[in-house]
Parts: C-alpha cells; structure tokens; sequence
C-alpha cells in the first residue's frame, strides 16, 4: 500500500514555485495496548456516555462546548467551527531562513520528507537543498493543513529536504524556572579531563536499530507466556539495580573508576576472554 501524502502544494521562495509532496516520516512503534476486562465474563468493558443526575444520553444530544469559567459553557454547533478553520492553503512560503544550529531541539515536534512531485520540479527541489546545505540555513514558514496552521522549517537531509514541524512559542515552558538554581560555576580542569575521555571512549556512530523498547519487549514475552501457561498467572524474579546512595562524595574517584570499567569493556568487547580453570574446593578440617 503507497504512503499517503499528508499534504500536496507548492514550496514557494520568492518567484520560483516547487511543486511537492509531504509524508509522515515516522510510524508507530511497537507499543503493547491494554483493554479493560470484565473478569467474572472475560468481556471488554464498553464506556457509555453519562450526564450527572440525567444516566446515559443519545450521541444527537451531545454538542463541543468551551469552558469560560467555572462550570459554564458557551456551545459551539460543527458549523460554526467549520466556518472559523483557516483555508488549507496549497502553498508553503518560505519567508525566513536561520542559522541551522540556532533552534533548539526542543522546539522541533514532528518530521515528515518532502519530494518533489513530478520530474519537472526536482532541478527548483535540488538548487533549494544545495542551497540550504551551502548557507547552512534553515528555512522557516507556515503550512495550513486540516484546519489549522502549523510553523514548519526545511532542511536538507541526504539527497532530500525534511519539513519538521516546530512548536509555537506558548508551548514551551521557559527554562530559566527549571536551571535559575543549577550554579554557573565551571568545573576544575582534571575534572572536566576525565569525563571528556570518558565520553570520548563511549563515543560511537548512532545506530538507531541497536536501540529496543526493552519493556515493550518483556510484555510480548510476558503475553506468549500467559498463553502457553493458559492463563496461570506469571511472576518473574527481576533483578532490581542497586540502590544508589546520596551525593557522590568523591567525583574524581568515580570518574577514574567510570574510566576503568569502560576500558575493561571496550577489550572485552574485541578479545574472547580466556577460559577460567576451575579450582576445586578446599575441605575443611575436622
């Protein structure tokens, strides 16, 4: 089944128009669901919808409303909701570029790919990401889609142009309430040695299919248990981290320790360790 296309326009910089497509560049993960269970049936259990004092209503009485203060209600019909939606333009103005390290990642929401729609548009779609790449810019505007309008920004990615959406400006909590009590002090120099090597030792390419939903794994395996078990509950000794105590008293100390444990690893990691003779057990005396 062709991916569909989240949105379908013209990407337009100044004169020149660049025909396009947009799509979704993620997917669901493997997340496990739950539904709810009668457990004297085994049924799922259904959700009605209730008014206090009233009992169940028909889905024709039921209306959006917007909370203006505490317990009152202005009532919108889907018409009027309608009417105030803003046009689903056919056209992604680019009105600003940016320095590409300039937005923080906390900005960015959403990615999707966007490709040129037909052979006529690739040469206007490839002079615009070479452009990007040489200027190092990001491209900013604004796409109306299902009745909304959403900040978006371009940038080259490989051989095509990703359109992230980015979050507006009242989504975002400010970070000065969060690190105002977090000191500015720099740390000493033999410190700050030690954990740059130890990031350096731990640095390596980013291989995002190394990388599993560990707990979402377990489930699966918890469920193909519970049906060979036939149902018979399952209790899995699991083994719990160590306790961790209050503050490190000596950073140093668990730096070089840190160092030395990331070493062992690393030649663990490329020579076989040599097979341990196995010492038999002393008996003791009578």
């Amino acid at each position: 089944m062709a991916a569909r296309a989240y949105w379908q326009g013209q990407i337009r910089l100044a004169l020149v128009s660049i025909p396009v497509e947009v799509y979704s560049a993620t997917r669901s993960g493997a997340a496990i669901s739950f539904s709810q269970i009668h457990e004297p049936s085994g049924k799922p259990i259904n959700y009605e919808k209730v008014v206090a004092g009233i009992g169940p209503v028909d889905r024709d009485e039921i209306v959006k409303g917007y909370e203006v203060s505490r317990g009152e209600y202005v009532l919108l019909d889907d018409d009027e909701i309608e009417a105030v939606k803003i046009e689903s333009r056919k056209t992604l103005e680019l009105v600003q570029f940016v320095d590409a390290d300039e937005i923080e990642p906390l900005w960015y929401e959403k990615p999707f790919y966007v490709v040129p729609a037909d052979d006529l548009a690739e040469e206007a779609y490839v002079v615009l990401r070479e452009a990007l790449r040489a200027a190092r810019k990001v491209a900013l505007g604004q796409l109306s889609v299902r009745g909304r309008e959403q900040l978006v920004s371009l940038k080259p990615c490989g051989r095509g142009i990703v359109l992230e959406v980015l979050r507006y400006a009242d989504e975002v909590h400010k970070a000065r309430g969060f690190f105002a009590e977090i000191p500015e002090d720099a740390p000493s120099e033999d410190l700050l040695d030690l954990a740059t090597t130890l990031i350096e030792k731990k640095s390596a390419p980013f291989k995002p299919e190394e990388f599993h939903d560990r707990y979402v794994d377990a489930l699966h395996r918890l469920v193909e248990k519970k049906v060979k078990a036939r149902g018979r509950k399952i209790l899995e000794d699991v083994s719990e981290p160590a306790p961790r105590g209050g503050n490190v008293i000596d950073l140093m100390a668990a730096l070089k320790k840190s160092l030395g444990s990331s070493a062992k690893d690393g030649k663990e990691g490329t020579a076989e360790a040599a097979p341990k003779k196995r010492v038999p057990p002393r008996r003791k005396k009578a």
